[in-house]
């Protein structure tokens, strides 16, 4: 990706405890966009919110922290993130996935990480 190129944002709104084959389904996100050779992946985790249900998870209450929302984001060209939309059917199986277009007006790290 080069500084002023035009991209797709992906993100995926997920619970935290959501899982996928007895695995959350963060991690199986971030894998599958590895495998499928897409730029990075991150995952956040909310401080709070709420979803379909209007149920709100809090970390400012134990006893509601335990399903802490997440969002998943993965920036490249636009091909491959629409190539990569299919991957999400069947792991999400609550949540969100929404697409929008953003510049990138500066990329770090050109070098590849030390292993």
């Amino acid at each position: 990706m080069r500084e002023g190129s035009r991209v797709l944002r992906l993100t995926v709104l997920v619970g935290e405890t959501d899982q996928w084959h007895h695995r959350p389904v963060y991690t199986e996100i971030v894998r599958r966009a590895r495998d499928a050779g897409l730029a990075g992946a991150s995952v956040f985790r909310g401080l709070e919110g709420f979803g379909r249900f209007h149920t709100i998870h809090t970390s400012r209450l134990l006893s509601l922290s335990e399903d802490l929302p997440l969002s998943i984001v993965i920036i490249d060209e636009a091909d491959k993130i629409r190539a990569f939309l299919p991957e999400l059917d069947g792991i999400v199986s609550e949540g969100v996935a929404v697409v929008d277009e953003v510049e990138v007006v500066r990329h770090f790290g050109d070098s590849p990480e030390p292993a």
